[in-house]
């Protein structure tokens, strides 16, 4: 018997002054035109931080300490074809400078207001920030 799997993630709340990056999605198949943050899945034998500073580097170009990093906000979401558990981290500091690193799958990578969000930021996202903002750590999204 197959036992049940979560898909597990993790997203960057990188904030500065009163700002969040947020990366507009692009070809990618999923949620193309809306907003999210610095993301990816863990790609297994890897650390929650491990999979942040990889996926950092990958998308925006910068490099994190795991000393840095801190595990801010964590979401059992449920959507229509899969369970997933989310990881939304901070950081204090990183290292190098911020760019579009994977042009084939986002198109704007850019700082915006945290409290006048784009409308099209993706629904589960603008929620985790709402729940960050509220320093809240644990939500159920989808149920």
């Amino acid at each position: 018997m197959k036992r049940f799997q979560l898909v597990t993630a993790v997203h960057l709340l990188l904030i500065q002054d009163e700002k969040i990056l947020l990366l507009r999605r692009y070809h990618t198949g999923y949620e193309d035109g809306n907003y999210s943050v610095v993301a990816g899945h863990i790609d297994g034998n890897e650390s929650i931080l491990k999979a942040m500073q990889r996926e950092a580097l990958e998308e925006a170009g910068i490099q994190i300490k795991e000393s840095d990093l801190n595990i801010v906000h964590v979401m059992h979401r449920n959507s229509k074809d899969r369970e997933s558990i989310d990881y939304f981290l901070t950081c204090k500091k990183y290292t190098g400078q911020i760019q579009i690193m994977e042009k084939d799958k986002c198109d704007e990578l850019a700082f915006y207001d945290l409290n006048k969000l784009p409308n099209n930021v993706i629904p589960y996202i603008r929620k985790a920030i709402e729940y960050y903002q509220n320093n809240n750590p644990f939500s159920i999204y989808g149920w």
